[in-house]
């Protein structure tokens, strides 16, 4: 006799994919879920590393930026420094100067004539003095032409004084100069 099968066996066969789908559809979804869970364990370590990595930059940039301002002040000292070096030079430079130029004003200085006041501005000195006659004023001008540490002396007033004997006042300017500057100023 012929065998009939008469159990469903194609809704059977349907029924077991079915089963099979959904599991594999499970199976994936869980997995797809873990490889999404790791993945954003993965990102979220990753922000973290970058944030600390930023944190430490931002750090060490105000490090720098104290450091920095430190250099700027030591900077600001150091030329505040090396300008009070250059007026102590300067100055220890000009020292034997001033002697110089007392003694040329003594050279220069004509009998029967004195000085009575001198103010120095800059290289221009101002001189107030008393003089017997205006021959000794004019021998006093002559003087400061031929003077290696004066020049252009300049009469700028002569009034006559009577203190006993007749003397004339006088008031005149006269540049200093040193005699290294007029060999300088020749070539």
């Amino acid at each position: 006799m012929a065998k009939i099968n008469l159990r469903p066996w194609r809704e059977e066969l349907r029924a077991e994919r079915q089963k099979q789908f959904v599991a594999m559809l499970v199976g994936v979804l869980i997995i797809a879920v873990g490889v999404v869970f790791l993945w954003q364990g993965h990102m979220t370590s990753e922000i973290e590393y970058q944030q600390s990595r930023n944190n430490y930059l931002q750090s060490s940039m105000v490090v720098l930026d104290k450091k920095i301002k430190e250099i700027e002040g030591l900077k600001k000292k150091k030329k505040e420094l090396l300008a009070r070096m250059k007026v102590i030079q300067d100055l220890q430079g000009t020292r034997p100067v001033i002697v110089r130029v007392f003694d040329e004003l003594v050279r220069t200085l004509p009998d029967g004539l004195y000085y009575s006041k001198i103010a120095k501005k800059s290289d221009q000195l101002s001189i107030v003095g008393l003089a017997e006659s205006n021959n000794r004023i004019a021998g006093l001008m002559r003087n400061f032409e031929a003077s290696d540490w004066f020049g252009d002396p300049n009469l700028t007033a002569v009034k006559a004084v009577e203190k006993g004997e007749p003397a004339s006042q006088f008031n005149m300017t006269v540049v200093q100069k040193t005699p290294e500057e007029k060999k300088e100023n020749k070539k």
